[in-house]
Formats: C-alpha cells, sequence, structure tokens
C-alpha cells in the first residue's frame, strides 16, 4: 500500500512511461503522492480513487483531485477512455477481484500500470522455505496483519495477462531502487507493468 512519505522506487519508472500532459488515474491513491510526483514531473493532469477517509482528506490537503469510493465495485462514474493511464500502484495484490480491476483499468484507461511486490524475489523464496511468509521492504506486514491477499510472482501475472486478453507492453524489475535485467523473476523484489487490451 501507499506510503507517501518518500518517493518510491516505482515512481520514477512509472513516470518514464506517461507522455507529458496525459490523463492519469491512480486507483488506490493513498494520499496522492503519486499523482503529485507525476504532476511534477510529467505536467500530469491526475485524479485518485480511495476508499480510506484519511486519505481522501489527505489527498485534498495535498491538492489532489480525488474521489472517494471502492475501486473493486468497478468505476461507473468513469466513461470508457477516459485516461491516457489508469495506474495501480502497489495495490494489485490487496485488492479482492483482480480480474474485475484489470478490466476496468482498461476499460476506463487505454494502458493500464501496476507495480507489486513479486513473491518469486530470492528472499521472500528463502524466508518460505524456511517456514515463515515473508517480510521485507516490499512485503513488510506480518501475515495476521496483512493487507495482501493475492500475492503473485512475475509469471503469474504474464500468464494473468496472457490469459486475460491483456497485452504486457513493457516490464521494469527492481531491487533496491536499481533495475534488475538478469534472471528478474528471482532477483527483483517489485515489478512495474505497462500494458493494453489486445
Amino acid at each position: 500500500m501507499k506510503t507517501g512519505t518518500i518517493q518510491r522506487a516505482d515512481f520514477a519508472a512509472i513516470a518514464t512511461w506517461i507522455k507529458p500532459a496525459a490523463r492519469v488515474l491512480d486507483l488506490g491513491c493513498g494520499d496522492g503522492t503519486l499523482l503529485r510526483y507525476l504532476a511534477h514531473e510529467r505536467d500530469t493532469i491526475g485524479y485518485g480513487v480511495e476508499i480510506d477517509d484519511a486519505r481522501v482528506l489527505a489527498c485534498v490537503a495535498n491538492g489532489v483531485n480525488v474521489v472517494q469510493g471502492d475501486m473493486e465495485r468497478g468505476l461507473s462514474g468513469f466513461a470508457d477512455d477516459s485516461f491516457d493511464y489508469v495506474i495501480l500502484s502497489q495495490t494489485l495484490q490487496a485488492v479482492r477481484s483482480s480480474e474485475r480491476v484489470v478490466s476496468e483499468m482498461l476499460r476506463v484507461g487505454r494502458q493500464g500500470i501496476v507495480t507489486f511486490p513479486n513473491f518469486g524475489y530470492w528472499r521472500n523464496r528463502l524466508q518460505v522455505m524456511s517456514g515463515h511468509m515473508p517480510i521485507s521492504d516490499s512485503l513488510p506486514y506480518a501475515w495476521f496483519d496483512t493487507p495482501n491477499i493475492h500475492l503473485c510472482t512475475l509469471t503469474d501475472f504474464e500468464n494473468f495477462c496472457r490469459d486475460h486478453g491483456v497485452r504486457v507492453l513493457e516490464r521494469i524489475v527492481i531491487t533496491g531502487g536499481s533495475t534488475v535485467t538478469i534472471l528478474p523473476n528471482l532477483l527483483g523484489a517489485l515489478a512495474v507493468f505497462r500494458f493494453e487490451r489486445v
């Protein structure tokens, strides 16, 4: 989930894909930190969707356009192709209906961008092999208090896209702020995908 107090490594990766002055929708936008970052770096026109009262108020305080709502109930308030990009940043693993959310992302936006912790990262695998659910920078919660309900690997997400008529356009894999190109499903802690409808 979004922390908002520091710039996360995935923000810069996302920004590289956003065209200047693009219309952006950020689902589960937290306090609006990513939208503020994109407005500053790419001159975007951004809107957020957030369910939590305190985070909605934080968006307003930060000057971010926000709609309070539950993205899992759909995005009926937005017309088809309303946005150039719809972003789900470190929230995919916390939604109950991944299929519905991704489908709605690609209905209201021309392209989708998701970031998520890679459950296949070697440190996570090692913790599971030692008999424990992983706790790391990208998965900071214990098993009993985690909001994460659908953890996946890079390969899992790519298979999901293939099976659901989604074309992956680009992928960036990050560990410790650096891009990983060799054995990304093993050595990458955080995945960033850009995709569109087939």
